[in-house]
């Protein structure tokens, strides 16, 4: 008879004790693991390929996109593990001499990582790879909204990492909500706005820190002396990408007015380059996750529809949850579309009289997980770095800030707590210990009661 599983605190308190026992310290321990991870990816990427086609339809390219971020962070921190681990000297004034000080980083101990539907695979696996090279074991919950992932991620983290380094529970809220109950020594999660609060509002009963990437309506900005042909294409295919479920797709685009009606028929055009006349058709095109987001989706489509805002697209196939990319004409900022964060394929499009109008729009609003600019002008740049905060910024380009590896990704405000990525990952899931060391041989009596008249000499020496 097959023995019961310990009970979560018994279980978290195992997968603690090697990084206790010091086990988890060494450089050699850490490369094993990202090694273990890096076969797990490499040997596996039919069956990840195919889970992800089956939980949101994505086309073979867009799926690969999850195995090679996985693989590049691995590689980073591989070539600048050695680097991040070494101890930080850290100057000590003369009072404190001949004394030294550092700074060493160091484990945080059993850490949470809760994924999300979108990318399943790769906002699961990739913080986990920042976990292990800085010498912590760990908790996974993968979505249950991408079910098929999810049981291909147990299944391979059981057979490459095993169970005493990562733990993977499948399940709904309630299996997220029993692990928040639990103390961990960090916890990070990938979501949405709502959820992310109460994780926040968990972690807060154990004073455990943590990292929250959430999103945003993240807005781009076209000026008229942007480049509209290169500029369309990389929107299309930015909102196109996942079918627009990426936490960092142009939410909306505030376009000068100028060059409105040009970006549109190009962004037209590009879309059906992209996508064909029927994008419910091509194979390119993902589909939505489940029948709940489909519903909001479409709702957000019908209303838009009966207000007579679409520009191209609106095709629905409800049998398959597939709705092609939408332009939509937005007047009003308080239109329904603009109520929160789109997370699909409708792409809303405001003109703006210039460039301080739409700074005053994306500073009247939540600060955004990214913000996109198109011009040619460095002033333009400038003004948009001065006058508005983000998460990241991405010039001429949208997503693709997200694929620099040492580049940190993260939000600010109601997009997220902390970053990752590279070294700001490994920073996250490190605590960076002080340590002063101090020889016997140097004891001078003046910083010793009693203190007499001493304190006229302590001011010319210590100011």
């Amino acid at each position: 008879m097959p023995e019961p599983p310990a009970p979560l605190p018994r279980l978290i308190e195992q997968l603690r004790a090697p990084v206790g026992r010091s086990d988890t310290r060494s450089r050699a321990w850490r490369l094993a693991r990202l090694e273990a991870l890096n076969r797990l990816c490499s040997e596996n990427e039919q069956a990840i390929l195919a889970a992800l086609a089956q939980d949101l339809g994505k086309p073979p390219v867009e799926a690969f996109f999850e195995l090679v971020a996985v693989r590049q962070e691995i590689r980073l921190v591989r070539r600048r593990l050695r680097q991040w681990m070494a101890a930080r000297p850290v100057a000590v004034p003369l009072q404190f001499k001949p004394g030294r000080a550092w700074v060493q980083p160091e484990p945080l101990g059993c850490v949470l990582i809760i994924g999300p539907w979108n990318y399943p695979f790769h906002l699961c696996l990739k913080p986990l790879v920042s976990a292990l090279a800085a010498g912590n074991t760990a908790v996974l919950k993968p979505s249950e909204h991408a079910p098929a992932t999810s049981a291909l991620i147990a299944q391979l983290v059981e057979r490459y990492l095993g169970p005493e380094t990562v733990q993977v529970f499948q399940g709904d809220g309630q299996v997220a909500a029993e692990l928040l109950e639990q103390r961990f020594d960090h916890i990070f999660f990938t979501g949405g706005e709502r959820v992310g609060r109460l994780v926040m509002a968990a972690a807060a009963r154990h004073l455990t820190p943590v990292t929250l990437e959430l999103g945003g309506k993240s807005p781009a900005v076209v000026l008229a002396d942007a480049d509209l042909a290169v500029t369309a294409r990389r929107l299309a295919w930015g909102k196109g990408l996942n079918a627009g479920q990426t936490c960092i797709a142009p939410d909306h685009l505030l376009v000068e007015a100028g060059v409105r009606e040009a970006l549109v028929d190009q962004l037209g055009q590009e879309l059906e380059r992209s996508y064909g006349p029927d994008p419910l058709t091509s194979p390119d095109l993902g589909s939505i996750v489940n029948q709940a987001q489909f519903d909001r989706l479409a709702a957000l489509l019908e209303g838009a529809r009966q207000r007579g805002q679409i520009l191209w697209g609106g095709q629905v196939d409800p049998a398959r949850r597939r709705i092609a990319p939408t332009l939509l004409a937005v007047e009003d900022p308080a239109d329904p579309l603009m109520a929160e964060e789109v997370f699909g394929p409708l792409l809303p499009i405001l003109t703006v009289p210039n460039l301080e109008a739409a700074i005053r729009s994306i500073q009247g609003r939540p600060k955004p997980l990214a913000l996109y600019l198109f011009s040619r002008s460095q002033t333009a740049v400038e003004l948009v770095l001065a006058s508005t905060s983000s998460g990241g910024v991405c010039v001429n380009d949208v997503v693709m800030q997200a694929g620099v590896p040492e580049l940190p990704f993260g939000g600010v405000g109601a997009s997220g707590i902390g970053a990752y990525h590279g070294k700001a990952g490994f920073d996250t899931f490190s605590h960076q210990r002080s340590v002063l060391r101090r020889p016997f041989w140097l004891d001078l009596p003046l910083r010793y009661a009693p203190y007499a008249d001493r304190l006229p000499l302590l001011r010319r020496l210590l100011g």
